[in-house]
């Protein structure tokens, strides 16, 4: 019986269930396009798995939403919601590609300084909101919609300087110099046939596991949840609970800062001007929640994420809207939202089951 009651309670368990749905209502929408949805997935799937440079291209996709998986889980796990890591992700990405260009020094030194001002740039851009939250009281979530904004038109003005901008016209950066970049050997590019392998997905699955350790092994972290779960309860057992804020926005600022570096010195190489948002903040809080807010589920959540973009991109081949991804995605978020309802549903069933 309580083995039965916990695998009802895991939040596994409706995550699976919601994923399922996503994938049969994606189906009934296939249907009305006029594609199989039985042609449609098996070219996913083929996208993904059919060949080692597929598998290769999903990890490519999915560590830069590993990070910002981890800035709002994190976030979530300390009770402030960070939907600010689109900014930070920007400004994070800008601060790498800058450093990227401008200095010529060696490897060993180059690439930890694009890291860590990338870093630096998203802690700082989320440290402000948290100084806004904890000085002013302005609430977080208004201040990061903004700061998202200031991150994408601040990103476009670095974009169009003379000493950033490509020469010979476009609309992006010079690219990062190649002591800057984080690719893996050439030879081992070449064996996996994917001129972009880079080190993304072994500093995300790093950043996820000391992120666990911290949240789950450690004072610091414990005092963070606290606050948390409830920040009077923590003040009047002593725990700074406007210190807890910024440290919990300043530590989440900095993963998403981290996801643009990665972006940047591993896959693109340069940075574009932007059209509109580029998403990879948005896509973190869609990964945080399949993730259940661990840091460990958000390494599998963003997988998959990074599966289902790449394996999406595939589905004009066979002339099926790529969208078609999104609803996906869109109808697993809502299901795991509303996952409530199945535990009440399934734990009534239970009882049935054991009068």
């Amino acid at each position: 019986m309580n083995k039965k009651k916990s695998i009802l309670e895991s939040n596994v368990l409706y995550t699976i269930i919601a994923i399922i749905v996503g994938f049969l209502i994606g189906a009934v929408f296939l249907l009305i396009a006029g594609i199989s949805p039985a042609v449609a997935y098996a070219k996913l799937l083929d996208s993904v798995f059919g060949k080692p440079k597929y598998m290769v291209w999903t990890l490519i996709y999915a560590s830069p939403l590993i990070f910002t998986g981890l800035s709002v889980a994190f976030s979530f796990r300390t009770g402030v919601f960070n939907i600010g890591a689109e900014g930070q992700f920007v400004v994070g990405s800008l601060a790498a590609c800058v450093i990227g260009i401008l200095f010529d020094l060696p490897v060993w030194i180059h690439v930890p300084l694009c890291i860590i001002a990338a870093a630096a740039a998203g802690m700082v851009w989320s440290l402000l909101v948290g100084l806004l939250k904890v000085k002013r009281g302005i609430h977080e979530v208004l201040s990061f919609i903004m700061f998202n904004w200031i991150a994408f038109y601040l990103s476009n003005y670095v974009v169009n300087l003379a000493a950033i901008h490509k020469e010979g016209g476009g609309e992006a950066t010079k690219d990062v110099r190649s002591t800057a970049r984080i690719l893996v050997p050439e030879g081992l590019r070449d064996a996996l046939g994917c001129t972009a392998a880079n080190w993304g997905i072994v500093m995300a699955v790093v950043a996820a596991i000391i992120i666990w350790v911290i949240i789950e092994k450690t004072t610091l972290g414990y005092k963070l949840k606290a606050v948390g779960f409830n920040s009077s309860a923590a003040l009047y057992a002593g725990v700074n609970s406007d210190r807890s804020v910024l440290t919990a926005l300043g530590i989440s600022g900095a993963l998403a800062g981290l996801g643009g570096a990665v972006q940047i010195l591993g896959m693109s190489g340069r940075l574009s001007q932007f059209a509109g948002q580029e998403g990879y903040g948005f896509e973190g809080i869609t990964v945080a929640l399949i993730g259940a807010s661990s840091p460990i589920g958000c390494i599998f959540a963003g997988i998959f994420y990074g599966a289902m973009k790449y394996g999406g991109s595939k589905l004009s081949i066979i002339k099926a809207p790529a969208e078609v991804v999104d609803i996906i995605m869109g109808c697993v978020i809502l299901f795991i939202a509303i996952s409530q309802i199945f535990k009440v549903l399934l734990g009534k069933l239970t009882k049935k089951e054991v009068k």
